[in-house]
C-alpha cells in the first residue's frame, strides 16, 4: 500500500527539508511515498514537481479537509501563540492519518504542551520532535548591515551556549517517524552534537565564508529594541532574552545522537547565504591569457530545475584555449554569439548548497560532478540538476572534476562510435592526455588489446600503468597497421589524418575527437568525428567504475584557480601534459554520518 503523507509548513526550513527527504532521501531504491504539501499559495511554493500541493490555511481546517482524505501520516506544526483552533485541525487530519508527527520545541511553551496533550488523546500513533535552537537561527545575522560591511554580529549574550541542530537532522528523523521506520510514542529531544556559544557560532560562520566574523556585545535593552523592531511581540522578545541569559550560566547539554551534523557543516553549506559575492575567472574580451580576470560577482540564485554548487574544482582542457582566444567562434557555431563577460570552466565538481524549485535530486550536501556550458571556474556555479551525477567517493572531490569532459569523450569514443569489443586491436593516439588515459582504460575494460602512443617516458609509464598492452614512442617509432579501431585524440594536419586511416583494416573504425578524418576511397574503413555530448547516466557509470576500483582518475597537476592564466600560457607553449585541476577554495567539511 502506498503511503500518503501530509506535510504542513512545507515551505519552511524544516518542512522543505522534510519534503525532499521523503521524496529522495534515505529511501532511495524503495517506493517513495505520495507527499501532500499544505500551502497557502501554491503559485509560490516552489516544491518538487512530484509533490501534490494542497491549498489551505491551518486557521480554517475546512479549506483543506476534502484534500487530505486518505492520508496515512501527517507532519504537524502549529505556528500560533495559543492552541485555540488546533483541536479542529486535528479532527480533520486524524480522521484517516494513523500516525502524527508534531514539531514541538524544547521550550515546551503552553501552546506546545496543549498541542501535545491533544495529540496524545487523539488515539493515533504519535511522535514528538523537541528541537533546541535551529542552526538556521544564525541566518538572522546575514541581513544585518554591520555584518555585511564589517563582519560584526552585535547582540547581547554572546556567551549563551547551546547545541544548535541542523534542519536536515530533523527532516531525517521526521521522515523515519512518518514512514514507520521509527517507533511511535517517542519524544525526541534534539540537539546538535556540540555546545557552542553564540560568539563561537559567529566565528565558525566566518571560517565558512573566508573572512573574520566578530561578536560585539550590546546591552540587553538594545537587543530587546531590535527584536521588537524586527516584529517580535515584546513578551516574546523578553522570553528570548531571558532564555539567552540563563544559557550563559547554564549551557544546554548535548542530547547524544549518532550522526548528528555539527554546526560547522551547517555553516559551510549555508556560506553563500552570508556572502553577497564570489570570485569568478571571466573573460570580457577574446585574446591572450591576459584577458582572464578574477572578478567579484554576485552569487547566483538557482531557478526552477537548477542547483547552486560550491565548487571544489574545475579541470583545464585544451579546448578552453580556443574559447578564450575566440577561435571556437568560427569552429563551434553554438559559441559564435557567446555573451561576454563569460565565466570559464566546463568541468565541475563540488557540493550542492541550494536547490531551485522543482528539484528533488541532488539535495544540499550532495557531492556532484557535471559538464556545464561554462561557469565552473568560480566559487559557486549554477547547474541544471538533470545534468549532474553523483561524484565518486573514492576520488578527492576536486580531482573528480577531471571526469566530465575527458571521461565522457573517451566513453563515447570507445563505446558509442568505435563499439570496441573483446579481442580487437585498438590504437589510442594521444594516450598520455586527459582523454587518452580514460580511453586506454575503457578499451582495456572492454577486453581489447590496447596499443598506446606516447611522446615521452612519463606518458609511456602512465599508459602501461593504466593497462596498455603495447607502447609506441611516436613519432620515433612506426605506428602498427591492421588495426580494428584507431582512436585519434590529438590535432593532426590533413595529410597525417589520411596516413592514420591507412592503418585501419577493411571493416575497421577510425574515430577522431579533434580534426575531421576521411577514409581512403574503397578502403572499407568507417571514419567519424564527433562532438562530446553531456550524458549524466554515462557520468554515473564512470563514477561507479572509479568507486569499484576499475578506473583510475589521473591528475597531472593541481593549481589554485588564481593561476588559471599561467596554466593557459603553459598549455600554449606545450609545457602541460595530462589533466590539470584548478582548485577553488576549500571544500565543505565532511558530513559526519
Amino acid at each position: 500500500m502506498t503511503q500518503k503523507i501530509l506535510v504542513t509548513g512545507a515551505t519552511g526550513t524544516v518542512g522543505r527539508a522534510l519534503v525532499t527527504e521523503l521524496m529522495t532521501g534515505r529511501m532511495a531504491g524503495e517506493t517513495a511515498p505520495e507527499v501532500l504539501a499544505l500551502v497557502r499559495d501554491p503559485a509560490t511554493a516552489a516544491l518538487p514537481a512530484d509533490v501534490e500541493l494542497v491549498w489551505g490555511d491551518l486557521s480554517d481546517p475546512a479549506s483543506f479537509a476534502p484534500a487530505v482524505k486518505g492520508v496515512t501520516a501527517a507532519f504537524l506544526l502549529w505556528p500560533f501563540a495559543d492552541a485555540g483552533g488546533f483541536a479542529d485541525v486535528l479532527d480533520v487530519i486524524a480522521r484517516d492519518a494513523r500516525r502524527l508527527v508534531y514539531l514541538s520545541s524544547a521550550a515546551l511553551r503552553p501552546a506546545e504542551r496543549e498541542v501535545e496533550r491533544l495529540i496524545r488523546r487523539s488515539g493515533r500513533e504519535w511522535v514528538f520532535l523537541r528541537p533546541h535552537q535551529f542552526a538556521a537561527a544564525a541566518l538572522r545575522w546575514a541581513d544585518e548591515p554591520r555584518f555585511r560591511a564589517e563582519g560584526v554580529v552585535a547582540e547581547p549574550y554572546g556567551q549563551a551556549a547551546l547545541p544548535p541542530v541542523h534542519e536536515r537532522d530533523l527532516a531525517e528523523i521526521a521522515a523515519d517517524a512518518l514512514t514507520g521506520r521509527g517507533p511511535a510514542a517517542v519524544v525526541h529531544e534534539l540537539t546538535g552534537p556540540e555546545t557552542l556559544t553564540q560568539a563561537e557560532q559567529a566565528r565558525l560562520v566566518g571560517e565558512a565564508i573566508g573572512r573574520p566574523v566578530r561578536w560585539e556585545e550590546v546591552p540587553p535593552q538594545e537587543g530587546r529594541r531590535r527584536l521588537v523592531a524586527g516584529g517580535l511581540p515584546p513578551t516574546v522578545a523578553d522570553d528570548v532574552l531571558q532564555a539567552r541569559a540563563r544559557l550563559v550560566a547554564e549551557p544546554w547539554p548535548v542530547s547524544p545522537r549518532p550522526g548528528a551534523r555539527p554546526f560547522r557543516v551547517w555553516a559551510a553549506e549555508h556560506a553563500h547565504r552570508f556572502r553577497a559575492t564570489m570570485r569568478a575567472a571571466r573573460i570580457h574580451e577574446y585574446g591572450d591569457p591576459s584577458v582572464i580576470r578574477h572578478d567579484e560577482v554576485p552569487i547566483p540564485v538557482p531557478g526552477p530545475g537548477m542547483v547552486l554548487i560550491k565548487v571544489a574544482g574545475t579541470a583545464f582542457g585544451p579546448s578552453e584555449l580556443g574559447l578564450r582566444s575566440g577561435l571556437l567562434r568560427t569552429t563551434a557555431p553554438e559559441l559564435a554569439d557567446l555573451p561576454l563577460p563569460h565565466t570559464l570552466g566546463w568541468d565541475v565538481s563540488g557540493t550542492v548548497v541550494e536547490s531551485g524549485p522543482g528539484v528533488t535530486w541532488p539535495r544540499p550536501g550532495d557531492r556532484v560532478i557535471g559538464l556545464l556550458d561554462g561557469g565552473a571556474a568560480a566559487e559557486y556555479a549554477l547547474a541544471p540538476a538533470r545534468s549532474l551525477a553523483r561524484a565518486p567517493g573514492s576520488v578527492p572531490l576536486a580531482d573528480a572534476a577531471a571526469i566530465p569532459v575527458s571521461g565522457l569523450t573517451a566513453w563515447q569514443a570507445v563505446h558509442e562510435h568505435a563499439h570496441v569489443r573483446r579481442g580487437q586491436r585498438v590504437l589510442v593516439n594521444g594516450a598520455g592526455g586527459g582523454v587518452g588515459m580514460f580511453a586506454v582504460q575503457f578499451a582495456r575494460l572492454a577486453g581489447a588489446h590496447v596499443i598506446a602512443t606516447a611522446g615521452d617516458e612519463r606518458s609511456a609509464a602512465a599508459s602501461r600503468a593504466r593497462g596498455a598492452d603495447e607502447i609506441v614512442r611516436y613519432p620515433a617509432d612506426e605506428l602498427p597497421g591492421g588495426l580494428d579501431v584507431l582512436l585519434n585524440l590529438v590535432p593532426l594536419a590533413p595529410g597525417a589524418a589520411a596516413d592514420l586511416a591507412r592503418l585501419v583494416r577493411p571493416g575497421g573504425v577510425l574515430v577522431s575527437v579533434t580534426v575531421p578524418v576521411a577514409a581512403p576511397a574503397g578502403s572499407g574503413v568507417t571514419a567519424t568525428r564527433f562532438v562530446t555530448r553531456n550524458d549524466p547516466a554515462q557520468l554515473a557509470m564512470i563514477a561507479a567504475l572509479a568507486d569499484a576500483g576499475d578506473l583510475v582518475v589521473d591528475v597531472a597537476a593541481r593549481r589554485p584557480l588564481e593561476e588559471l592564466a599561467d596554466v593557459h600560457r603553459a598549455a600554449e607553449s606545450g609545457r602541460t601534459r595530462g589533466k590539470i585541476i584548478l582548485s577553488v577554495g576549500r571544500d565543505l567539511p565532511e558530513d559526519t554520518r
